[in-house]
């Protein structure tokens, strides 16, 4: 797997292998400035051992360190290395950024890359980071990366001493053993069930009547009463199909234009007719179309979350799994983007997969949303799920870590779950793409392990 964020993509950061003619590298990050926090410069002699270390343990498998690039050209250094922590076997992690390139998200990139190869060995499920207690940029490099702060600690270095945070991040694979499910829907039945589901999508932007829900169950087919052109099933199975066909009309063409949905979700508040009250206020200059009944029907708050689903390989089409805070409080509204699945971005090799938080109107949060690269066909079934405890949410594909998020959501939330048709730029439909169909085998919460927090 790799990561990408937006702010990444107008950058070219890559991980090249530490090499003997390396050492300029070395050089240019041996200044007073850079080595503020480590107890200034290293002697010539020093820095030439410090490489010739890194070549050898890279050698041995014990360690691996790369010269980070820019767009082609060097701009710092980054690595991991075998450690004991607290009886712990795992990998310590550092980095340097020359001053040229701080402030542009090259840390952050850099480190992005080196979490997802720890994470991919497997060997070890602990990455851990000691950067000084006075360097705040690498420590909130850290916080931002997800790491726990989990004390500090002084110890000798370099003819003195050095007092440092203590970071560690889990890269453990998600465990359900002995934990039993609170639910468990498979959708079996010859109908949604409607203590759970409220087939609309956000109808206060809309009506109930346009932003009705097309599905088909693993027994019938079927469609909300105010939806006309049910169709029989031909995928088989069990589970959820959500369908957009032919005569499937814009959900809100005031508002979102030529986008098409079909969408289950667990709750739903929002205020009267003509009021600013609702859901997930996606734009500004959201009113109210039509009054809703409140439902609370499925809302989870913390524990895991989980879906099996299958993504839709055509350009038009998104697939998406978000469950939302239930905004009968205006700031409880940040988002948890368990998948997030453009066809568009699918390929022969694999895909992306956007995953993380979403701040929408929760002041409190701050965006950390990324595009994880995924090797394998995203049209068959896969897992994507979370395990949210009151100061993180860790996220996993197939249940292997792919992202932590070290921001605290302590709200219920409800479950969103729909297919997208997205305009394309010719202004038609593809008839012959048509009706898209998003399978969802599964979709289950369980309760907060007792252990967590």
């Amino acid at each position: 797997m790799s990561h990408r964020t937006e702010a990444e993509d107008a950058m070219r950061v890559t991980l090249q292998q530490w090499a003997r003619d390396d050492l300029p590298v070395l050089e240019r990050a041996n200044t007073p400035e850079m080595t503020s926090h480590l107890g200034g410069p290293e002697s010539p002699d020093d820095l030439l051992q410090r490489h010739e270390r890194y070549l050898r343990l890279g050698d041995a498998g014990l360690a691996r360190m790369f010269r980070i690039d820019v767009d082609g050209e060097p701009a710092g250094g980054i690595g991991w290395w075998q450690v004991d922590h607290e009886g712990v076997p795992a990998y310590e992690t550092g980095w340097n950024v020359f001053p040229e390139q701080q402030g542009k998200g090259v840390a952050s990139a850099a480190l992005r890359e080196v979490i997802r190869r720890v994470a991919a060995l497997g060997d070890r499920t602990l990455l851990v980071a000691y950067p000084g207690v006075d360097n705040a940029p690498s420590n909130a490099l850290c916080r931002r990366a997800g790491f726990t702060h989990t004390g500090a600690d002084t110890a000798p270095w370099r003819g003195g001493r050095i007092t440092f945070n203590v970071w560690e991040l889990d890269l453990s694979p998600l465990d359900l053993a002995g934990r039993r499910p609170d639910h468990d829907e498979r959708f079996d039945a010859d109908d949604l069930d409607r203590s759970r589901w409220w087939p609309h999508y956000l109808p206060h932007w809309s009506s109930r009547e346009s932003s009705a829900a097309r599905w088909e169950t693993a027994t019938t087919s079927g469609a909300t009463p105010q939806t006309p052109g049910s169709m029989p099933r031909t995928s088989g199975g069990a589970g959820l199909t959500l369908r957009i066909d032919a005569d499937t009309a814009p959900w809100s063409p005031e508002y979102d234009g030529e986008v098409r949905v079909s969408h289950l979700q667990t709750g739903q508040f929002s205020g009267p007719e003509g009021s600013a009250i609702g859901q997930h206020r996606f734009r500004d200059g959201l009113v109210v179309k039509q009054a809703q009944p409140e439902q609370r029907l499925w809302l989870a708050h913390f524990g895991v979350i989980e879906a099996r689903l299958r993504a839709i390989r055509h350009a038009d089409a998104m697939v998406a799994f978000w469950p939302i805070g239930f905004e009968d409080r205006p700031e409880d509204s940040g988002e948890i983007c368990i998948c997030e699945i453009f066809g568009s971005e699918l390929d022969d090799g694999g895909g992306w997969v956007g995953v993380g938080v979403k701040p929408q109107h929760d002041r409190r949060l701050t965006a950390d949303f990324e595009k994880v690269r995924v090797d394998g066909d995203l049209t068959r079934f896969h897992d994507y799920a979370v395990d949210w405890s009151p100061e993180r949410i860790r996220f996993f594909i197939d249940g292997r870590w792919v992202k932590t998020v070290a921001q605290r959501i302590d709200y219920p939330v409800q479950l969103m779950l729909d297919v997208y048709e997205l305009p394309n730029g010719s202004g038609r439909r593809d008839a012959a793409a048509l009706p898209l169909r998003f399978e969802v085998e599964r979709v289950r919460t369980f309760p907060l392990n007792a252990t967590a927090g």
